[in-house]
């Protein structure tokens, strides 16, 4: 597998009609087949629940807008990529220009916890921020709703830890619990992100020459 990865990016459409910025924010939804992946994000989108979800192929995608303040509107496109597209080729194409990602697997099934560590280091080895550092990510332990739980929360809080993840919430999204928590959690790391590489630049900036000397005459 090549060690190569994509830097993210974003884009920043002055509303100058408005007074307002509109940024364009895409996440990542991703773990095994089954895990609610699509709930998750019709959930978030929709306000919509449904058991009858068909498979996902490759990958699909849904917008959600925010505004976030008044001066800032987010256009916030989740992607829902398919399970069986795990270490696969076209998973590169899918990650380019993400911002964060949540990382789900179902509370109930411990095989597609153990299959999160295979999905983060696919995601780490294929994406970064412009500095090198990790894109932010959230763990979604899903469908709380199912009484049973195969995973203690020790084993997930320990996870979080030895793999630098940020959080890590319990979500149904039949019932629609963490799902807004979730992804607020990563536009504000997002943001968090953003205003942190600004003030990199300005100090960079500030690192050169104040005044430049300058030939008393000019060229033409």
């Amino acid at each position: 597998m090549s060690s190569q990865r994509t830097i993210r990016r974003d884009s920043d459409v002055p509303l100058s009609n408005l007074g307002q910025k509109e940024l364009l924010f895409k996440f990542l939804i991703i773990g095994d087949y089954g895990v609610g992946k699509t709930a998750i994000v019709r959930r978030y989108t929709e306000g919509k629940f449904s058991s009858n979800y068909k498979i996902t192929i490759g990958a699909d995608f849904a917008i959600k807008t925010l505004d976030w303040d008044p001066h800032t509107k987010i256009n916030l496109q989740l992607w829902d990529i398919a399970g069986h597209e795990r270490f696969g080729y076209m998973t590169r194409v899918y990650y380019k220009y993400a911002l964060a990602a949540a990382l789900v697997f179902d509370i109930s099934r411990i095989a597609t916890f153990q299959s999160v560590k295979k999905w983060l280091v696919d995601l780490r080895e294929k994406i970064t921020l412009p500095d090198g550092s990790n894109i932010p990510v959230v763990l979604l332990a899903n469908k709380c709703d199912i009484e049973h739980s195969a995973i203690p929360n020790e084993q997930i809080v320990k996870f979080c830890k030895e793999n630098s993840i940020g959080s890590w919430y319990i979500t149904s999204a039949k019932e629609n619990v963490n799902i807004d928590e979730a992804i607020r959690y990563l536009v504000e790391n997002v943001i968090k992100t953003r205003v942190e590489d600004q003030i990199r630049d300005s100090i960079k900036l500030r690192d050169g020459p104040v005044f430049q000397e300058k030939n008393t005459c000019c060229k033409i």
